[in-house]
């Protein structure tokens, strides 16, 4: 790191847990966030000013004035524009320094396994649960670390899956039950930060190995209430993505 990165960074260098090799692990990492809306956005901003390396950005929507309220990475000069380029300024605005590659498309097939494969950590920001499945499936393939969060009305969740231990699929069967989008449904904006912000919390920890993690986990958050509440999660033997991992 030169003096300025050592300015930047100089409050994560002074956590013991961290400290310059930590930091500058960190600046090596490659973490892919797919999804840049309103959970997406507050784990890419807090990654970027975290001095995360390098951000892999997906995602294949234009901004849209309804998300402003929530997707705080985006601006108003920039509805009309790809997510990904939108977030891609906002965030290079915070961190000149971190690599943006932004992906506008959406992943799947081979193209969804090689940049999961690429990558240090994945972070799944999306609203349903055929892309959910997809990303789980192609982390547990590729032995990646999946940060996986979900936002509706007050409500919110975040869990970690590692390799060896619970998937997502181990969660949630199948279909999963029927999605539910914002777009119906509404979120409380700051829900949405409370939760994406854990996500990178939990990205960071996973990159550099220390504190708890949520492996195992599920934290459940009830804004409404300000409750929050913890299930743990068992490996499914029968699972027909990890039950043989």
């Amino acid at each position: 790191m030169d003096d300025k990165q050592l300015l930047r960074y100089s409050r994560h260098i002074l956590l013991p847990q961290i400290d310059v090799r930590g930091q500058e692990k960190l600046l090596a990492a490659r973490v892919l966030i797919i999804g840049l809306g309103g959970l997406g956005s507050p784990a890419a901003m807090y990654l970027a000013a975290s001095g995360v390396g390098h951000l892999v950005l997906v995602d294949h929507d234009k901004v849209d004035l309804t998300n402003l309220q929530r997707q705080i990475v985006h601006a108003t000069a920039r509805v009309g524009q790809e997510k990904v380029a939108s977030a891609a300024r906002g965030l290079k605005s915070i961190n000149p320094g971190v690599r943006v590659t932004p992906i506008n498309q959406k992943l799947e097939g081979a193209a969804l396994e090689e940049q999961v494969r690429q990558a240090d950590a994945v972070i799944d920001a999306t609203d349903n649960f055929a892309s959910r499945f997809a990303i789980n499936t192609a982390c547990v393939r590729a032995g990646k670390p999946l940060i996986s969060g979900a936002v509706v009305r007050f409500e919110g969740q975040v869990a970690v899956f590692l390799p060896g231990g619970p998937c997502y699929r181990c969660l949630y069967s199948e279909g999963g039950g029927p999605d539910e989008a914002c777009a119906t449904l509404g979120v409380l904006a700051p829900a949405a930060g409370i939760v994406g912000s854990i996500e990178a919390v939990e990205t960071i920890k996973v990159l550099l190995g220390f504190g708890q993690t949520l492996a195992g986990r599920l934290l459940l958050f009830d804004a409404l209430n300000m409750e929050w509440r913890e299930m743990k999660l068992r490996k499914d033997p029968a699972c027909p993505v990890c039950g043989k991992a």
